[in-house]
């Protein structure tokens, strides 16, 4: 256990996450959709190290303010932060083809765009690059969305392939998440 996985409230751990969809140094990480707690992006940054970079994206610009404050106090330097509307195909502003890694997590619950974000994440990742998308299991729990706004893994695996995402893994990400594995061909 280290500082990102410790605590009762701990929902999805962040350093299974992201050594399943192998990250490692020197490489391009983004978390589109990242949330103020910075539960990926932190983590991240440490791993790819100084050579590589991490991306914050997010459309809540104090969402990225907050991400920022925390990568301040771990003396984080290696970290972008990025406000974009992920709904919005073209519109995030990083290179395209450019990332070895995207992550989505927790994001789809909360939008009716998901063809319009897995191309987005599509654009963004370099031939090969893999997306990792974890969400919501449509169990019922004490906490979470409700469950009528949690998106069906299937559905998801169907958008993906439409946009040209092949799947290379569903795996279970917690007790209450799912996990999908996908890599752009």
């Amino acid at each position: 256990m280290n500082k990102y996985t410790s605590g009762g409230n701990l929902l999805l751990d962040p350093a299974f996450i992201l050594k399943k969809v192998g990250v490692t140094g020197e490489m391009s990480v983004a978390d589109l959709g990242c949330g103020g707690a910075g539960h990926f992006v932190l983590p991240a940054a440490h791993m790819v190290g100084n050579k590589g970079v991490v991306y914050a994206v997010d459309v809540l610009k104090e969402v990225l303010g907050g991400v920022e404050s925390k990568a301040k106090l771990e003396g984080l330097s290696n970290i972008r932060y990025v406000w974009s509307d992920l709904e919005v195909v073209g519109g995030t502003k990083i290179q395209a083809e450019s990332l070895d890694v995207a992550l989505l997590v927790n994001v789809f619950f909360q939008t009716k765009e998901h063809q319009n974000i897995l191309q987005e994440a599509k654009r963004l990742l370099k031939s090969g690059g893999k997306l990792l998308v974890a969400d919501w299991s449509e169990i019922g729990s004490p906490f979470g969305p409700a469950t009528e706004k949690r998106v069906k893994k299937d559905e998801i695996k169907r958008l993906a392939q439409s946009v040209g995402l092949k799947e290379l893994e569903e795996f279970s990400a917690g007790d209450y998440h799912f996990g999908l594995l996908f890599q752009k061909v």
